[in-house]
């Protein structure tokens, strides 16, 4: 998928799942949950506890490839060969919790949207210079949605992407407050925990309802 088309559907789903799998088989019905459930921005993280995340990635994007709504991203990359990897095994686009400038320049080389993990201004100008289209603000949790304000003051041109704390009560505070796309883990994919996917369904339905209400 070419990166306009990507940075076009972040901005208008505005919801990316973050998907921390156990293995292959409890990952992909989480997927498959999270899906059903309404939410086709799946951010597929490097900390999988048994087996290859790119693996994983791969089996994800053969799976979904037919499906013009999925679109599937790697999350929790450290350095631009695991970004080459992601990108070779089908990820659409890359996200870190940190800032790493070669793994933007990698993924610009290859025209894939490169969203690095920031939590200071300065972080966030290094980012943009680097030509990171998004910012990520992680962990939100820590800051709170009038953290885009604050970025979006001296850094008005800067798109920003809150992760970590996201969760259904708080999401139009972040959408309002001029977030670009969210992302949301935990309390999203709570219920694989304990093998109930309808419950990480049900979950999706409330996240994209909320993100509907936010944005009407």
């Amino acid at each position: 998928m070419k990166k306009e088309k990507v940075l076009a559907r972040l901005k208008e789903d505005c919801l990316v799942a973050v998907i921390r799998a156990k293995n292959y088989e409890q990952g992909e019905k989480v997927v498959d949950a999270v899906i059903a459930g309404g939410i086709n921005l799946i951010e597929l993280t490097m900390t999988m506890d048994e087996g290859d995340p790119v693996g994983f990635i791969k089996l994800m994007a053969e799976k979904y490839k037919d499906n013009d709504k999925v679109v599937i991203g790697a999350g929790t990359v450290l350095d631009p060969e695991t970004a080459r990897a992601c990108i070779l095994a089908g990820a659409n686009y890359i996200v870190s919790p940190g800032l790493n400038v070669e793994t933007i320049k990698l993924c610009n080389r290859y025209r894939v949207p490169m969203l690095p993990g920031v939590m200071t201004p300065t972080e966030a100008i290094t980012a943009m210079e680097a030509g990171a289209d998004i910012i990520k603000i992680f962990p939100g949790n820590i800051v709170g949605p009038a953290a885009i304000s604050s970025f979006k003051g001296p850094l008005p041109q800067g798109e920003f992407m809150p992760s970590g704390g996201v969760d259904v009560d708080n999401v139009d505070k972040w959408l309002k407050a001029g977030a670009y796309a969210v992302g949301t883990g935990s309390s999203l994919t709570k219920g694989a925990k304990t093998g109930d996917f309808a419950a990480v369904t049900a979950k999706a339905q409330e996240f994209v309802k909320a993100v509907e209400a936010a944005r009407a």
